[in-house]
């Protein structure tokens, strides 16, 4: 029985039906990287005690203790995640032999819930990059070609998921990190509303964007987690104080008969591909078979959002990573003169260029006779996205757009064209900008057999609603295959 195969919803219903033990899912799991890890390479860190915690947990369930429905799943985190004792990265130089002294809050979640970390997945340094080729430690493949990138910054997230060496995964997202890798890999990506999820151990790239979320193999699995995950937290002065629902056992409730969805125009112009329009035209007409209403919608301040984007996210972290400096815990340079000439060495070894290009941006912006032309301007604009929503969010119930402009593209393709690989992320930033909830679900494929998705985006908090559309739509369209 291939037990990798298998959701975690699926996986929860044997355990409890003695169908299976703990161990011999986990054992499938370490079976499956070890046959696959060479063609994916997603992982960064393989922990060492996975079978001893699933013995604990087969132990529980056989003297009939009552446990959280994901105890005895494993399950894998984007390497910017603080794990107690475990290896926690960023796929940086600058960490690559930092062990975190505490846990996340949602790691002490998933460890409370009795689930199980298998390993640390591959990303783009400091979660900078929508390809996973900015790593300092390997490159990540597609799973459904080695030859495309798997996406980023969370593209170990989404390999490893597909190619079933992990059931679930938790990564962060930015300006897109963790849909846009769903997309280019067939998985299921969820941004929740910004404060919905502590970040509380996420090591901090832009912190008025990042958002820890889920990348999962069907929207069953992502509401099942997200249950978990979601809640208050008093060590994250941005989490939000509100009672959630029980997201996973409302599912089954999916009619969408009568709700409004906007679809804004400015989505579908310029520089997205035929069959990526085709396919969302193809999703929003299933849609509309089982009741939907479609509206057209207009969100004009769509076109600036990459530009506020990567001012505000740079300005950000050039300070987040003004702490590694050599000085308390991270790589240090071994030959220098001076405190000074430690600083810039250790930072310019340490560092990879695409961190050090957002750096050197970051400062740029917010440097003395700059701050009121760029950042102050570009935050103004993330206002008026937050407001066009507001307003979009008056006549419609949710929003869907293509997540990305193509299916994912091929190692090296924007190497000399960084600015068009910016661009690209013109459908996922304004979400992130304006803080609301939003899903990658899949939706087709393109003409070389990659997938292609559809996102969901909705009102703060209204994470009930994207998720029932993304189930009713599942229903209709199926679920891609798993990788053999």
């Amino acid at each position: 029985m291939l037990l990798y195969k298998k959701t975690a919803a699926e996986l929860s219903k044997m355990l409890r039906n003695r169908e299976c033990s703990s161990v011999e899912i986990c054992n499938s799991f370490l079976d499956r990287i070890k046959q696959n890890e060479k063609n994916t390479e997603a992982y960064i860190t393989i922990c060492d005690d996975i079978i001893d915690k699933a013995k604990e947990i087969d132990k529980m369930l056989a003297l009939g203790e009552k446990l959280h429905a994901l105890a005895g799943i494993p399950i894998a985190l984007k390497d910017n995640i603080s794990t107690k004792g475990i290896r926690t990265t960023c796929a940086s130089k600058m960490l690559q032999n930092y062990i975190p002294p505490y846990d996340a809050y949602v790691v002490k979640k998933l460890k409370d819930a009795g689930m199980i970390i298998t390993g640390k997945l591959n990303m783009d340094e400091f979660a900078m990059g929508s390809s996973t080729e900015t790593s300092y430690f390997k490159k990540t493949h597609n799973p459904y070609d080695p030859d495309y990138v798997p996406g980023g910054s969370s593209g170990g997230c989404a390999a490893a998921v597909i190619s079933g060496e992990a059931v679930l995964s938790l990564g962060s997202d930015t300006g897109g990190s963790i849909r846009q890798p769903a997309a280019f890999c067939g998985a299921v990506g969820f941004k929740p509303t910004y404060g919905s999820v502590s970040r509380y151990g996420l090591i901090a790239f832009a912190s008025s964007l990042d958002q820890i979320g889920t990348i999962c193999r069907d929207v069953s699995d992502t509401a099942l987690l997200y249950n978990l995950i979601c809640g208050y937290d008093k060590m994250d002065a941005t989490s939000a104080r509100r009672e959630y629902p029980n997201f996973y056992s409302r599912l089954s409730d999916c009619n969408i008969n009568g709700m409004r969805i906007g679809i804004p125009f400015e989505y579908f112009k310029e520089n997205v591909s035929e069959e990526v329009i085709q396919n969302i035209l193809n999703a929003i007409e299933l849609l509309k078979y089982i009741g939907a209403e479609i509206y057209e919608i207009s969100l004009p301040s769509t076109k600036y959002a990459v530009n506020a984007y990567y001012i505000i996210s740079s300005a950000e972290a050039s300070s987040n990573l003004a702490r590694y400096d050599g000085v308390r815990y991270g790589y240090r340079t071994k030959n220098y003169n001076n405190l000074s000439d430690m600083y810039t060495k250790t930072r310019s070894e340490g560092f990879g260029d695409e961190v050090k290009r957002r750096i050197m941006l970051g400062n740029f912006v917010l440097s003395s006779g700059y701050y009121d032309k760029y950042y102050k301007k570009a935050s103004d604009i993330r206002l008026m996205i937050k407001y066009e929503f507001n307003n979009a969010f008056k006549e419609c119930d949710i929003i869907i757009t293509p997540t990305y402009p193509t299916s994912a593209f091929k190692f090296g393709e924007h190497k000399d064209n960084l600015t068009k690989l910016y661009n690209n992320d013109i459908f996922t930033v304004p979400a992130s900008l304006a803080g609301i909830p939003s899903i990658s679900i899949p939706c087709g494929y393109s003409s070389k057999g990659l997938p292609i998705a559809m996102q969901i985006m909705g009102k703060n908090f209204s994470e009930m609603t994207l998720l029932k559309v993304a189930y009713a739509f599942e229903k209709l369209y199926g679920k891609p295959e798993r990788m053999e």
